[in-house]
């Protein structure tokens, strides 16, 4: 199902919207078509119909939901980028995670926002995408940020002396700090104080933490 407006104004950009949901379709519609500079010029439901629709009109931009069947999005928006390589295709999504604007990119597209991006981001990318950049909402990038600064955070074993390792290794085996002091034949005393300096240079904050990183480190 699709619906298309024959009228043609030269200098607005020309807009396809692709989502499986008629009121986002007639939402979006709406908002665009309400800005002097957008002209919504078809919408359909389905990926499929979205190549053909590309196909015939070289839209300046398609608004591409990800989550359609029997073809999604990153199938529809491949085959667009074949056709109609002038069209600037922006993911649309429930889907904050990276990995999914990621794809997106990955399969031609030049945008990505989430369905809870405001009307002002999705302007905001369309005049962005427009122009040449490419654009990544706010909520995406936000949530990218994040993780990158967890992944900064996480615990360096390389930082850890081949002493702190071998306590570490009988900790797993459920040994106490006593029992570690008296196989390793140093004092109860020593022990902590490894136990102390693990911890710091692998920013876990107590044992419970320390056990927690053991067992999901493979560390030997």
């Amino acid at each position: 199902m699709f619906t298309h407006n024959p009228t043609s104004i030269e200098k607005k950009v020309t807009i396809l919207i692709v989502d499986d949901h008629k009121l986002i379709r007639d939402t979006w519609s709406f908002i665009l078509n309400s800005d002097e500079r957008f002209q919504v010029i078809a919408e359909t439901d389905t990926g499929q119909s979205a190549i053909e629709l590309s196909g015939n009109f070289h839209p300046d931009i398609i608004l591409m939901d990800i989550n359609m069947s029997p073809m999604n999005g990153f199938e529809a928006t491949k085959e667009i980028r074949k056709i109609s390589p002038s069209s600037k295709i922006i993911g649309v999504s429930m889907h904050s995670q990276p990995a999914y604007a990621k794809k997106m990119l990955q399969m031609g597209a030049v945008g990505y926002i989430t369905k809870n991006s405001s009307k002002e981001e999705m302007i905001t990318a369309i005049t962005e995408v427009v122009g040449g950049s490419k654009y990544i909402c706010n909520e995406v990038k936000t949530i990218l940020s994040e993780q990158i600064l967890e992944e900064n955070e996480k615990p360096d074993v390389n930082l850890l002396s081949q002493r702190e390792v071998e306590i570490i290794n009988l900790i797993r085996q459920g040994q106490s700090s006593r029992e570690i002091a008296q196989q390793l034949e140093i004092t109860l005393k020593t022990v902590e104080v490894h136990r102390h300096n693990i911890l710091k240079k692998l920013n876990l904050k107590n044992t419970a933490a320390l056990v927690d990183f053991i067992n999901n480190s493979g560390l030997n």
